[in-house]
């Protein structure tokens, strides 16, 4: 990645400097990647002369601007702003048990405790199951590692399914060092889940799973244990 950044620099420092706009001199860059320079004479300009006609550098600005384009399209993961897939805040508006329909299924997978899980599903917005509690559950004796399916601990419909593109290892390191299961965007079912504003992460049928809080590799989406531990039933 620096490699690149450090290519669109030197493209836009050769347009420029070929069109007379500017001296090879650059003064700095900022966080994202863009140019500020600085020209040779005490106006601006080197000497206060133009070096090349009006629509010399305007090519010249179109030119790198294309560059640059194209290679921040590498820097963007795939399928860049398609994901999360928004909602809005009426999925989480009162039904009849808090903003679910229904209390969370008996016997939910992992011994992972009802009352906590029917509270943080059905009658919360904010708050989160404690760092690490699903490590205290049989959650990890029992997981699937070749290819975990984890279900709407209220509706029983498929949420996530992890790991994708990645090993087991690297899910379960990722998610032990942050403190909650953590999904990216791939491993999200995403006819069944939504971000809100905010960053909430929660079922199309209001319950509630955790946030979207990304990350240097994209978005990440920390989910309560508690609200994908349900059994794959109830859907309809």
């Amino acid at each position: 990645m620096r490699m690149l950044a450090a290519a669109i620099l030197a493209t836009w420092a050769v347009c420029l400097w070929n069109v007379g706009f500017v001296t090879p001199s650059i003064e700095k860059r900022s966080l994202r990647g863009s140019i500020v320079a600085r020209g040779a004479g005490p106006d601006g300009g080197a000497n206060g002369k133009k070096s090349a006609s009006e629509g010399s550098w305007r090519r010249g600005i179109v030119g790198a601007l294309a560059v640059t384009g194209a290679a921040l399209s590498k820097l963007r993961p795939a399928k860049a702003g398609q994901y999360p897939v928004q909602g809005s805040d009426d999925i989480m508006a009162a039904k009849s048990h808090g903003s679910t329909d229904r209390p969370v299924q008996e016997g939910l997978r992992w011994n992972v405790d009802w009352n906590t899980a029917d509270r943080i599903c059905s009658f919360n917005r904010h708050f989160a199951e404690y760092a690490g509690y699903w490590r205290s559950t049989a959650f990890l004796t029992e997981v699937n590692r070749e290819g975990e399916t984890f279900y709407d601990s209220v509706t029983g419909k498929p949420l996530f399914e992890a790991p994708k593109g990645r090993t087991w290892e690297q899910f379960e390191k990722e998610s032990k060092s942050h403190g909650w299961p953590s999904f990216r965007d791939e491993e999200v079912n995403w006819e069944n889940v939504r971000c809100l504003p905010g960053g909430e992460c929660v079922s199309v049928d209001g319950t509630h799973l955790g946030h979207n809080i990304p990350d240097s590799n994209g978005n990440r989406y920390c989910i309560n244990l508690v609200s994908v531990a349900g059994k794959p039933r109830l859907i309809g």
